[in-house]
Formats: structure tokens, C-alpha cells, sequence
């Protein structure tokens, strides 16, 4: 027993007994095991602390205290493993969620946060972005500014510098002179400023023009096609290649023809060289961005007449031909440009079939009148050098009309009962090759030579007339010409707006039957691109050929023989590129041929002149009801004019195309006014939209196959 002591003996050091520590450390285990039940201790930390207290009070279980602390430990040991489970599982269970709780608390802050710091970062970039908008805006400003305030020094300096002159003018000659640099070089800063500031003007203009909606419908409408426009040349070949062929000869004969006349008018400044390259170039670049590649280009009577008249000009002006040529072509070709992308090829629904069939007609007699003039001409040599010897003219006479009859026959051999029908296509595909091979050849016999039947008259080599530089010098003549150059120029764009339109009109025309579309103004802007293309070179300008054109759209079809009406019919055409690329690549590279080229007789090409301008008069109605003038009503049939309005009507709106005729065909051989010749063409609409309707109403004019246009 522990002694007693009283307040005057000092209490000995309290000894903390093994079995109190033991009880403390139990309870204590307990206690942290019911106020955090979400603590998981491992068993083996358990099992560790319940043994270390049972150890210690084994030692002293006669005490009475260890006894009962040490059963303690081993009671709570046992609770721990058994009961604890069940009778803790709500303050567990409650633990838990408030863990969870805290734990979605924790994560909805950081997303937050998160959600901060990116609104942080995209006001940051706004914020950097407004400043640099603001910045560039003051830049601009500042450059707006600067340009302004140049152009304003600029004519400051214009004025007093024209001060200066004025008051040197009167002083003495060496101010003047400085005055004079002064002005100049103050003009210049001028003009520099206000082209530099204007570039957007003129580029905001063009873009505007380009939104044309007639020019973005023909391209939407060609582009499809573009590809099989290349392809179906190819899965055609058996109607390619004669196609080819003829049509080489059908596109030499004008260049050649026309080359030699304008070496004549033009003093040699443009030849047969020229012609063959500007033919080969404008087609090839022509079959590649035409919007019809049916359609071709070729030198024509009119751009020949126009050419001559300027030409005239110069020389009476003492002027330099070719940068005048040059400078009327560039200013034609930004014309052109402009007047396709603006859409303005709807304009030409006004010229009816009225102006079609008689300019039409028109230059069907101008290729009969060419080889007609080229016959006379051997005429009139012979009668020159020996009156009572005209063998050669008379030979020559027979060589143009066989290549003409010739190539009649074979063209219209498929329409026969002869053979079948595979032969019959191979004959009218190779025939008119074949005539002009034969026709050449056969002036080649030595015993034929004897009659001097003239070829034609090209040069030995490749060389351009006068040995002149291929590029002209656009620079020889002064700035005001230049600008001068615009005013011919719009009278040649009338021309070549006329003359491609209606070219490319009847080569679309229902009766053909082609099926990809037309595409005036895309047609247009490759017109204007190649015409300035020529022009910087100086090679002749080339224009919508209506013979060779139709004559194309001939070689390619396929036609049958309406058994009702005896005519030939078309079935289909072959739309393509392809025959227009070839034949005018071949075209080109005529000029390493030459030695060949001056084989070919001058009669055989005047016999395929006259082949096309006859050709050109199949399907013309104009030309048709000249004919039918004469014949008898009832073996017309009901639907002929003749029938329809009677005889009087009929006559007097063809009348009136005879003489529409005769006075464009009087107006070109006067070349001192050929210039204007496109003033016609407006005179030829004038008479068809005001003249006419007084005389005939609009089932009249429907009766004639030539409606109003609404």
C-alpha cells in the first residue's frame, strides 16, 4: 500500500505503473478511431499497439489494475476487429460524403480557375489585337497623310515652277531651259503621286467589272465542258485528222493570200511571214482560252482594209507605222477587255438575222471576188507580155475551177448511193486534201512547167520584213501620240465587236446543233488579250472568221440525208479544241516550210477561195430567197416567205438586203474611208430596228425568220 503523507513531509516523485500507460494508450486509440472513422490504419499497426499493451500488463497481471486494463486492451482489440465495422458504418458513411463533398468543392475551384485564367488569356489577345488594328490604322492614316500632302508639294511645286518660266521667259534663255527641267521634273512628281494613289481606284474599278454576271455565266458554263473539249478530239480521230488537213489548207490560203496583198499596200512593213506566225499564234492561244473553240481566227478583208488605211496615215503624217500599229492594238485590246468582262456581249441580240445574213453574204463575195481578181490578174499579165499567147491564164482558169468543182464533188460524195456508207465518209473527210495534192503535184510534172503557172511568192527563210526586231518599239513616238492612238482604236474595237459576235453567233446557231453553250464574253476577252499579244510583236491583228469558222463546224459533223426534204441534215458535232490547236500550231510552223509552201499554185488557192465563199452561202436565207425570187410558188414549200406574205413583201425585204450588200461591198473598196467601215455595221441595225418596222409587223418579220428581239 502506497504511504500516507501530510502537508510537512514532502510527497515523493509520482512513478508512472506500466498498466496506466498501457490504459492510456487504449483509450486513446479508441478515442481517434470513433472521432475519424475515415482514418484507415492498417491491421498489422493495430495488432502491433494491442500487443505491446497486453505484453506490458502480462508482466504484472497479479496487479489488479494491469489485470484490468490489460483485459481492456484485449476487449478493445476485439471490438476493433469485430464490431467496429457495423457500428461505425453511419459516422463512416457520413465521413465519406463530406470527403466527397470537399473533393468536388476542390475541383469545381480549379475548374474556375481554369475558366479564369482563359477569359484572362482572350481578353490579353483582344486587347493586343485592338492594338495593333489601332496602329496599322494609324499607319495607314499617316501613309494617306504623306501621299496627300506629296501631291499637294507636287503641284505646288507644278505652279511655281510655271511662275519661274513665266518670269524667265521674259529675263533671258538659260532660266527658260531650268524652267523648263523644273517643270518636268514637277510634272512628273505629279503624275507619279496621283498613278501610285490611284492604283487602288483602278483596281477597285476592275474588280468591280469582273463581277459581271454575264461574264461569270459563261465561265460557269464552259468550265464543265473544258476537259472533254480536249478528250473528244481524241476519241475521234478518224474525223480529226482529215478535219486537220483540210482545214490547214482552208487557213494557209487566206494567210498567204492576204500577206502578199499587204506587202504590197504596206510597202513590205508586214509579209507572208508575219501573216503565218500571227495566224499560228492567235489560233493556238485562241483554242486554249476561247470560251466557242469552234469559232476561228484569221486575217479577214476588214482588218486588212483597216490596216491599209492606217498605214496611209502614218506615211502622210511622216510617222513611224509600227509603234502607232503597236499603241492602236494595245488600247484595242484594253477595250476588248473591258467589254467582255462587263458582259456587254448581250448588246448583240439587237443585230438580227437582218445584219447577220447580209454581212453574211458580204464576205462570201469577198472571197469569190479575191479568186475572181487573182484569175483576171493572169489575165492582164499575159496581155501584157504577149497578147496572142494566153495559155497560162487559161491553164491557170482550169486548175482554180477543177480544185473548185473537185472539192464540190467529194464534199457532198456522202450525200450519193456509191459504195457504203464507211467509204463515202473517208472520201468527203480525205476528198478536198487529196484535190489539193494532186492539183500541186501535178504543176511539179515537167511537162506541165512549161505553162509558168505561178505558186506562191513567199520567202527563202525565216526572216521578218525589213529584218526589223520582233518586238516594237513603243517608245519611238511622243506621249501625247500615244494617247492619240485611242481614238482609231475604238473604231477598230467596233469592228472586232461586230465582226466576233456575228462570227461567233452563227457558228452557235440552232442549226448547227452544238451542245456545250455559248460564251460570248469569255470569247471577247480572249480576242482583246491576243490582240495586244500581236500588237507589242507587230504582227497583223486577227479577227472571228466566219468561212474558216463554219467551215469547222462542217468538218466535224456528222449529217444524214432527210429522205422528205433531200437535204443534208446534221445529226451531231464534235465540240472540241483539239483540230483548232493542231491546225494552227501546223500554221505556225509553216515558216521552217517555206521552200514548200512556194510549190503551191496561186490557182489552186484562188479554187479554194472560191470552195469557201460558195460553202458560206449554204444555209444563208438571204441568199436562199434571191434564188426563190425566180422559182414557181407552188413548188415551194408552205412554210417559204414567198408563201406566207406573197411575192411583193418578200421582194422588197430582200430587195433591201440586195442593197444592203452592194453598199457595204461599195464602201470597202474605197480604202481612203475603210477605216470607218464599222460605222456600217450600226448603219445595217439603224435600218432593221427604225426603217423596217413601218413596212412590215412583227408577224411579218417572224414569217422571215428574223423576230424582233425583246
Amino acid at each position: 500500500m502506497p504511504q500516507r503523507h501530510d502537508g510537512n513531509t514532502r510527497p515523493s516523485r509520482l512513478r508512472t505503473s506500466p498498466s496506466v500507460i498501457c490504459a492510456c494508450v487504449v483509450l486513446l486509440f479508441v478515442d481517434l478511431t470513433v472521432a475519424f472513422p475515415t482514418v484507415r490504419l492498417s491491421s498489422r499497426t493495430t495488432n502491433s499497439c494491442f500487443n505491446s499493451c497486453n505484453s506490458i500488463c502480462s508482466e504484472r497481471e497479479n496487479h489488479s489494475v494491469c489485470a484490468g486494463f490489460g483485459g481492456v486492451g484485449r476487449h478493445t482489440q476485439q471490438f476493433w476487429k469485430t464490431k467496429r465495422p457495423s457500428s461505425l458504418a453511419p459516422l463512416h458513411a457520413k465521413s465519406k460524403s463530406y470527403s466527397d463533398s470537399q473533393d468536388e468543392f476542390q475541383r469545381s475551384l480549379l475548374a474556375a480557375k481554369i475558366a479564369n485564367d482563359i477569359k484572362g488569356t482572350a481578353v490579353k489577345e483582344e486587347s493586343h489585337r485592338q492594338e495593333r488594328a489601332e496602329k496599322q490604322i494609324v499607319k495607314e492614316k499617316e501613309k494617306l497623310e504623306a501621299a496627300v500632302k506629296e501631291v499637294q508639294e507636287a503641284a505646288q511645286n507644278v505652279t511655281q515652277s510655271a511662275k519661274t518660266l513665266g518670269g524667265a521667259v521674259i529675263s533671258n534663255s538659260t532660266e527658260v531651259k531650268e524652267a523648263v527641267v523644273d517643270v518636268s521634273q514637277s510634272a512628273k512628281s505629279l503624275g507619279g503621286a496621283v498613278i501610285f494613289n490611284g492604283l487602288g481606284i483602278i483596281t477597285r474599278f476592275l474588280t468591280t467589272l469582273l463581277g459581271s454576271e454575264e461574264f461569270r455565266k459563261d465561265i460557269l458554263r464552259r468550265k464543265p465542258h473544258y476537259l472533254s473539249d480536249w478528250t473528244d478530239g481524241f476519241k475521234r480521230k478518224r474525223q480529226v485528222i482529215p478535219a486537220v488537213l483540210f482545214l490547214y489548207f482552208a487557213c494557209l490560203a487566206p494567210a498567204v493570200s492576204f500577206g502578199t496583198i499587204a506587202s504590197e499596200i504596206t510597202n513590205g512593213s508586214i509579209g507572208v511571214v508575219e501573216f503565218l506566225l500571227g495566224s499560228g499564234m492567235a489560233g493556238v492561244m485562241y483554242s486554249i482560252f476561247s470560251g466557242q473553240p469552234m469559232a476561228f481566227l484569221a486575217p479577214t478583208g476588214l482588218t486588212l482594209a483597216f490596216t491599209s488605211g492606217l498605214f496611209r496615215f502614218c506615211s502622210l503624217r511622216q510617222m513611224s507605222f509600227f509603234p502607232v500599229y503597236a499603241w492602236v492594238g494595245i488600247w484595242t485590246s484594253f477595250f476588248m477587255t473591258l467589254l467582255g468582262v462587263a458582259g456587254s456581249s448581250k448588246a448583240i441580240r439587237y443585230c438580227t438575222r437582218f445584219t447577220d445574213e447580209v454581212f453574211n453574204g458580204l464576205l462570201s463575195v469577198n472571197f469569190i471576188y479575191e479568186a475572181v481578181s487573182s484569175l483576171r490578174r493572169n489575165f492582164m499579165i499575159a496581155h501584157m507580155n504577149d497578147p496572142m499567147n494566153l495559155t497560162m491564164p487559161f491553164v491557170a482558169l482550169s486548175m482554180a475551177l477543177g480544185t473548185f468543182l473537185s472539192t464540190m464533188k467529194v464534199v457532198k460524195f456522202e450525200a450519193t448511193k456509191f459504195f457504203n456508207t464507211k467509204i463515202r465518209t473517208q472520201i468527203k473527210n480525205f476528198g478536198p486534201v487529196t484535190v489539193i495534192l494532186t492539183f500541186t503535184l501535178l504543176n511539179l510534172l515537167p511537162w506541165f512547167k512549161k505553162f509558168h503557172v505561178p505558186t506562191l511568192i513567199v520567202p527563202d527563210t525565216f526572216q521578218l520584213a525589213g529584218g526589223r526586231s520582233f518586238l516594237v518599239g513603243l517608245k519611238d513616238i511622243p506621249t501625247n501620240y500615244r494617247m492619240l492612238c485611242a481614238f482609231p482604236a475604238i473604231l477598230l474595237t467596233a469592228l472586232f465587236f461586230m465582226d466576233q459576235n456575228i462570227s461567233v453567233r452563227l457558228v452557235n446557231s440552232p442549226d448547227n446543233k452544238l451542245k456545250k453553250g455559248p460564251a460570248y464574253n469569255v470569247d471577247l476577252v480572249a480576242l482583246g488579250v491576243i490582240t495586244g499579244v500581236l500588237s507589242i510583236f507587230g504582227l497583223p491583228w486577227m479577227c472571228g472568221a466566219t468561212v474558216q469558222s463554219m467551215n469547222h463546224v462542217r468538218a466535224m459533223s456528222e449529217t444524214r440525208l432527210n429522205p422528205e426534204t433531200n437535204e443534208i441534215e446534221i445529226e451531231r458535232v464534235t465540240e472540241t479544241r483539239l483540230t483548232g490547236f493542231i491546225i494552227h500550231a501546223m500554221l505556225a510552223s509553216t515558216v521552217m516550210l517555206l521552200p514548200l509552201i512556194k510549190t503551191i499554185p496561186i490557182p489552186v488557192v484562188s479554187g479554194v477561195f472560191l470552195f469557201l465563199g460558195r460553202k458560206l452561202m449554204t444555209g444563208n436565207s438571204f441568199l436562199q430567197r434571191v434564188t426563190d425570187a425566180f422559182a414557181e410558188r407552188r413548188r415551194l414549200p408552205d412554210n417559204n416567205p414567198l408563201n406566207l406574205l406573197g411575192r411583193k413583201k418578200t421582194l422588197i425585204y430582200t430587195g433591201v438586203q440586195v442593197l444592203c450588200l452592194l453598199g457595204l461591198f461599195g464602201f470597202k473598196q474605197i480604202s481612203s474611208i475603210t477605216i470607218f467601215f464599222p460605222a456600217m455595221i450600226g448603219v445595217l441595225m439603224s435600218i432593221r430596228a427604225f426603217a423596217l418596222p413601218k413596212i412590215f409587223s412583227d408577224d411579218d418579220f417572224v414569217a422571215l425568220g428574223d423576230p424582233t428581239p425583246v
